[in-house]
C-alpha cells in the first residue's frame, strides 16, 4: 500500500485477525452502527456499519482541491434551482420519457405558478468524486455526481476517524494515525438546519426528518438529530422538512404520497431540498452543465470559479435525439468499457457497465427512450489493497476502489446567501469486483482518507 500500511502488517494474518477484532470493538464503542438487515425496524439488534480495517491513502492535493471547490458547487446548485428556464430546457428531453422526473417537474411547475411560499432555502449537498489515474501515475479529481437530496453518512463519517486512529496505534503506526483528519459533517449539517430553523422565526416549531420505514441507517440520521437537540426544539409546528426519503420512484407508492410531497412543497416549512433543488441534482442537469459555455452562464466574469468546477468534470455526453446523440450511441457501442450509462435514478446500484451498455443501447438507440439516460466517461482509480469488515463477512484482502464525498451546506433567505460552507468529507471503499453501489446498497464500506 503506497505510503500507507506496510506490507509486513498487511500480510501478517495473525495480526490482521487481532486488529479486525480491535477495529470492530472500536466501531461499536464509537457508535459506527447500523440496524441489522433481518430486523431493520428494531433497535434491539444492531451491528457495526461495514468499514475498512485500514484507512486508504489519498493524495493531499486532490483531497484539498475537492474541499476548496465545494462552496462553488453549493452556489451553482442554488443558482440552477432559481433558474426555471434553464431547468425546463435542460430536462425537456428527460421528462418526455421518464415518468418519475416528469412528475417531480410537474410539482415544480405547480409551485412556480402558485408562487413560492417560503423565501428561505436550505441545501445539504454531497459532491462525490473518484481519482482518475493518469498514464504518468498522477491522480486527477473527477466528479461522479452531486447529491442534492438525502446526502447520507454525514453522521457515521463523524465517528470513523477515531476508529482508524485506534487501529493504527494498536498496529504500531503512530505517525500514520496522526495523518487522519478530524471530520464532523454531522455538526456542520445540523448547524445549517438550525440556521434555517432560526430564520423561520418560531421557537415552537420543529425540524421534521422524513425517513423511510425499515431504515437500517437510522443512526446516521440520529447523529444530526442529536446535534440539533443540543441547540433547540419542541412542539409540532414544522419549520424545516429534511428529506431523507423520496428520491426513488418506489418511495411514492400511491397518489396520496405524491399529494403529500406537493403539500410539503406548498407549506411554509423550509424544504431540504425544495423541489427545484431536487431537480438541480439530476444526472441530466449534470450532463448539460458540462456542455461548452453553460457554467459561464451561472458565473459570468468569474473565470477562475468556472475553471475550478470544470476541472472536476469527467466527459459527459447527451443521448438526446439528433446528430449529437447519434454520435454518443456510436461511441458507446464501439467501446462500451470506456463508459458508464446512467439513468435518472439515485440510491446506488442503477448504473450500467460493459457489455450491458450494448444490450441497453441496442434496444433503445432508435427510440426516444434513450433520452432517459446520459453517458459518462468511466473513471479509472488506482486499486489499493485493504480488508473490508462486514458482519458475517470473510476476513480477506481485497483489491479496492474508493470514492470521496464532500459535504456542503448553504442557507439563502431571499437574495441573501446567509451561509455557504464545506462541512466535512466521506470516503467509501468497495472491492474492485463491484462496478456500482454504495454503503446502504451493501456494496461499499465506510473508510477514512490517510493523507499522503
Amino acid at each position: 500500500m503506497a505510503q500507507g500500511i506496510p506490507d509486513k502488517i498487511m500480510s501478517n494474518t495473525t495480526l490482521i485477525k487481532d486488529l479486525a477484532d480491535v477495529a470492530k470493538d472500536a466501531a461499536l464503542l464509537q457508535g459506527v452502527l447500523m440496524r441489522i438487515h433481518e430486523t431493520p425496524n428494531s433497535s434491539e439488534l444492531v451491528t457495526y456499519a461495514p468499514f475498512t480495517l485500514f484507512p486508504t491513502p489519498v493524495p493531499k492535493a486532490v483531497f484539498f482541491q475537492a474541499l476548496a471547490v465545494q462552496t462553488h458547487y453549493n452556489t451553482l446548485v442554488d443558482k440552477i434551482s432559481q433558474d426555471p428556464d434553464f431547468l425546463e430546457e435542460a430536462l425537456a428531453s428527460t421528462i418526455a420519457v421518464d415518468d418519475f422526473t416528469a412528475r417531480l417537474f410537474r410539482i415544480h411547475q405547480q409551485i412556480l405558478k402558485e408562487g413560492r411560499s417560503q423565501s428561505i432555502v436550505l441545501g445539504l449537498n454531497r459532491s462525490d468524486y473518484m481519482l482518475d489515474q493518469g498514464d504518468d501515475g498522477s491522480s486527477s479529481l473527477k466528479q461522479i455526481e452531486i447529491n442534492t437530496f438525502a446526502a447520507s453518512f454525514g453522521g457515521l463519517s463523524s465517528r470513523t476517524p477515531d476508529v482508524h486512529r485506534h487501529v493504527l496505534k494498536v498496529a504500531g503506526q503512530l505517525e500514520e494515525s496522526r495523518r487522519i483528519l478530524d471530520n464532523n459533517p454531522a455538526a456542520g449539517l445540523a448547524k445549517a438546519v438550525a440556521k434555517a430553523w432560526e430564520l423561520y422565526g418560531s421557537e415552537r416549531a420543529v425540524v421534521m426528518f422524513l425517513v423511510e420505514e425499515g431504515q437500517r441507517n437510522i443512526f446516521d440520521q440520529r447523529y444530526i438529530e442529536n446535534e440539533l437537540w443540543k441547540r433547540y426544539a419542541d412542539d409540532q409546528e414544522v419549520a424545516v422538512v429534511y428529506f431523507r426519503n423520496g428520491y426513488m420512484p418506489e418511495n411514492y407508492i400511491s397518489e396520496k404520497t405524491w399529494d403529500a410531497r406537493l403539500l410539503m412543497e406548498r407549506s411554509l416549512a423550509v424544504k431540504c431540498p425544495d423541489i427545484s433543488t431536487h431537480l438541480a441534482g439530476t444526472k441530466k442537469v449534470q450532463q448539460v452543465l458540462a456542455s461548452p459555455g453553460v457554467l459561464e452562464k451561472f458565473f459570468p466574469d468569474q473565470p477562475q470559479i468556472v475553471e475550478q468546477i470544470r476541472a472536476t468534470f469527467a466527459g459527459l455526453y447527451t443521448l438526446d435525439m439528433g446528430p449529437e446523440g447519434e454520435k454518443t450511441v456510436a461511441m458507446a457501442l464501439a467501446a462500451p468499457d470506456r463508459f458508464v450509462l446512467k439513468p435518472q435514478r439515485e440510491g446506488g446500484g442503477n448504473n450500467i457497465y460493459g457489455s450491458e451498455i450494448c444490450q441497453v443501447l441496442q434496444g433503445v438507440k432508435e427510440s426516444t427512450e434513450r433520452m432517459a439516460y446520459i453517458l459518462m466517461d468511466k473513471i479509472h482509480p488506482n486499486p489499493v489493497q485493504n480488508y473490508l469488515l462486514r458482519r458475517d463477512g470473510p476476513l480477506k484482502i481485497s483489491n479496492c476502489l474508493s470514492e470521496l464525498g464532500v459535504f456542503g451546506t448553504y442557507v439563502r433567505q431571499g437574495k441573501d446567501m446567509v451561509m455557504n460552507e464545506c462541512v466535512g468529507h466521506l470516503l467509501r471503499t468497495k472491492s474492485s469486483e463491484h462496478s456500482d453501489g454504495g454503503v446502504a446498497a451493501g456494496v461499499a464500506v465506510l473508510d477514512n482518507p490517510l493523507l499522503v
